[in-house]
């Protein structure tokens, strides 16, 4: 087992104080920080307190049996196939979408065969694997996930008054389905420029106008395409935006984010876990590359509620398993009371298999019975590798909050 340092990367939409206060650093930092990656990613492999080796990708490329455990191996070309993040968002994100693994390994050997540069900005895949993912909120968190059910999205533009949207909203009503949010979806994304400048505004407008006379049902809707609107007045996306769930998760609460599905995190701060990859496909809400027929390929425009978004969650103990169908990766929130008033003090790991322990409250102290011990404080993480010895995981300070990624039987 050995402490892992995050790699904080520092993208726009970044909060100055929530990473920093997190690992005790001085807030505000000198520049935004948006997410805090503990993994062995190429792109940014996390730091390990190993006298031999620098980073969780060295130690497992260095022996990827001991520490991965044949099984994993072998599935999955001998690399570690989750990768963890701590989330802060101060802006929101693009809105964007996640390949399935067969897009994912078509699109990649596309790309490669046309010549493209892993880096190259028109790339739409940077590697051969899927991502579903899931979200913990740390903070209160807001996010757009999943288009919402049309009969519910007629509603909406309806209490707008937008006349631009007239022609979008009885699309919807004659096809409340997905084939009706196919079709609102790609005629707005692939409206002219002259045309997004001006129906923009009228919608911000409409949103303006309906929270000023009282609406209050798709009040976190409304304000939500106002920022947006704010921050990106031409974007397409703003009005893609109308036909996602809009999600308020508080502490603890969770979402799991398929292939296919169309999201954009607003803000808030969070536990990320994924299937270890970089492919993004975006639809909206930046100056990226957008590819247009490639985001169509990949969406699925199946309507969901936004409690079907909500993993289900099992209780063992102390730990908190949030169930999904990743094959990847399975995620916990592990609560420790370091007085033992009134939660456990300590839990024991058995698992087999590679694992990350990301502190986020308190410290976290972890040993193996009569042998080796670590201290990690917030904001850090434990590896555990596969031949690592069973460990029992016990609360350093009063209080102590740990998340768990392994890998799934």
């Amino acid at each position: 087992m050995k402490t892992v340092k995050g790699v904080v990367r520092p993208y726009a939409w970044g909060s100055r104080t929530a990473l920093a206060e997190l690992q005790g650093r001085p807030a505000p930092s000198p520049h935004p920080e948006a997410e805090l990656w503990f993994g062995a990613h190429p792109a940014a492999p996390a730091a390990v307190d190993d006298a031999a080796k620098s980073d969780l990708l060295a130690v497992i490329d260095d022996d990827p049996l001991a520490a991965l455990g044949a099984t994993v191996a072998e599935t999955y070309e001998q690399r570690l196939p989750f990768l963890v993040k701590i989330l802060a968002a101060d802006e929101p994100l693009s809105l964007q979408a996640h390949p399935s693994a067969e897009q994912a390994r078509i699109g990649f050997a596309a790309e490669n065969r046309a010549g493209l540069a892993v880096d190259d900005p028109r790339r739409n895949y940077r590697d051969s694997w899927h991502k579903p993912e899931i979200v913990v909120a740390l903070s209160d968190f807001e996010a757009l996930a999943g288009f919402r059910e049309p009969a519910v999205t007629v509603e909406l533009l309806r209490c707008l008054q937008v006349p631009g949207l007239d022609s979008a909203l009885g699309m919807l009503a004659d096809a409340p389905d997905q084939t009706g949010l196919r079709t609102v979806f790609t005629t707005w994304l692939t409206l002219p420029e002259t045309m997004i400048k001006d129906l923009v505004p009228q919608v911000l407008g409409g949103a303006v106008a309906a929270l000023e006379n009282g609406e209050s049902r798709f009040a976190g809707e409304l304000r939500a395409v106002l920022e947006l609107g704010e921050a990106y007045p031409d974007d397409p996306g703003v009005l893609a935006a109308l036909l996602l769930n809009f999600v308020r998760l508080r502490p603890g609460e969770a979402i799991y984010l398929p292939a296919g599905n169309l999201h954009a995190y607003l803000r808030g701060t969070a536990v990320e876990a994924m299937a270890n990859s970089d492919n993004v496909l975006r639809g909206g809400l930046t100056p990226k590359h957008i590819d247009v027929p490639e985001l169509l390929r990949v969406l699925d425009f199946a309507p969901v509620s936004r409690d079907a978004l909500m993993p289900p969650v099992e209780a063992l103990g102390a730990e908190r398993i949030y169930l999904t169908p990743a094959p990847e990766f399975r995620l916990s929130r592990v609560e420790l009371d370091g007085t033992g008033l009134h939660h456990a003090s300590s839990i024991s790991f058995d698992m087999p298999g590679p694992q990350i322990l990301a502190v986020t409250t308190g410290r976290i102290e972890v040993f193996v019975p009569g042998g080796e011990s670590l201290t990690v404080e917030c904001g850090d993480a434990v590896w555990l590798s596969d031949d690592d010895p069973d460990v029992i995981v016990r609360a350093g300070s009063s209080h102590a909050v740990f998340f768990r990624a392994r890998v799934p039987h």
